[in-house]
């Protein structure tokens, strides 16, 4: 298939594996509003989809891999084996698989960027995560070279000290991510424009995105409230024609959207004040921004 052009203003490639998952955390933000459950394609596709994609190097863009959990996509070891060698990977996992047959099968150098954070994110959910279990196995890949860091959701009922001095205590890189949405009626995150999330009245705008989202179904989508509910596909990985751009798209369901998409978060170089999308009205004036 023909190599396919990435834009130089994209931030972000997501590979969807699957949407399946072996927890089903109470905050999981998949399902803010509807998760649509999707096809999967076979690793087969997925080799074949995303080794066309033409990202520079020196961007230090990586594809991404995640869902769901996307070990629990059977052909994700292979998936990995067979990307370009000169693409990055990152994983974002709840490490609930055999991390001794993925350490055979996958180097440490293979995930490996010089940016400030890790190439795999482990997922602390205190419903169902084994607290000692999963540091075992971090420090177990850590000892083996792998960049592997734990980061978990900052939720209000949940005490993360205990977790967080134990990381300390073994050398494990421990962060935390904001709670997103809607807890006991009130809204959590810092959000860019006003009234997208939970917004009550519809409104019509013009949105650019700077994301790359592939559903486990190839299909491609604007935005992560898209992507969820499986709506307005933009184009699907495999498509012979395929040509990847990100202009200003019309937009109706402004005041539903996932909170991942308008959020106010660190970039891949870990600055601070990034936003994934830009809003304006139909007239081309910027849309009004929280404060």
């Amino acid at each position: 298939m023909k190599e396919v052009m990435i834009p130089e203003e994209i931030t972000y490639v997501a590979a969807f594996l699957t949407f399946r998952c072996s927890y089903r955390c109470s905050y999981c933000i998949n399902r803010h509003n509807t998760l649509k459950q999707r096809d999967e394609m076979s690793p087969k596709d997925w080799i074949e989809g995303l080794n066309r994609l033409a990202l520079k190097k020196d961007l230090m863009l990586p594809i991404t891999f995640q869902g769901g959990e996307p070990s629990a996509y059977t052909g994700f070891i292979e998936i990995i084996q067979n990307l370009r060698k000169d693409f990055y990977i990152d994983m974002l996992t709840n490490l609930f698989f055999d991390i001794e047959q993925f350490m055979k099968e996958i180097p440490p150098d293979r995930l490996q960027r010089d940016v400030p954070y890790a190439s795999i994110r482990a997922s602390y959910h205190p419903e169902f995560s084994d607290t000692d279990t999963l540091l075992e196995k971090i420090v177990s890949m850590q000892d083996h070279g792998y960049s592997i860091g734990l980061f978990a959701v900052d939720h209000p009922d949940i005490n993360l000290d205990p977790i967080r001095n134990k990381s300390k205590s073994l050398g494990v890189d421990f962060r935390t991510k904001e709670l997103l949405g809607m807890h006991n009626g009130e809204l959590y995150g810092q959000y860019a424009y006003a009234n997208a999330v939970n917004g009550g009245e519809l409104k019509a705008v013009d949105c650019k995105t700077t994301e790359l989202l592939i559903a486990p179904d190839g299909c491609i989508h604007r935005c992560h409230r898209d992507l969820y509910q499986g709506e307005n596909s933009v184009g699907h990985i495999l498509d012979e024609d395929l040509s990847i751009t990100f202009p200003f798209r019309e937009c109706s369901r402004y005041g539903e959207c996932n909170p991942c998409d308008i959020k106010i978060k660190n970039n891949r170089f870990q600055q601070f004040g990034h936003c994934s999308v830009i809003i304006r009205d139909n007239h081309g004036i910027a849309y009004p921004k929280s404060r």
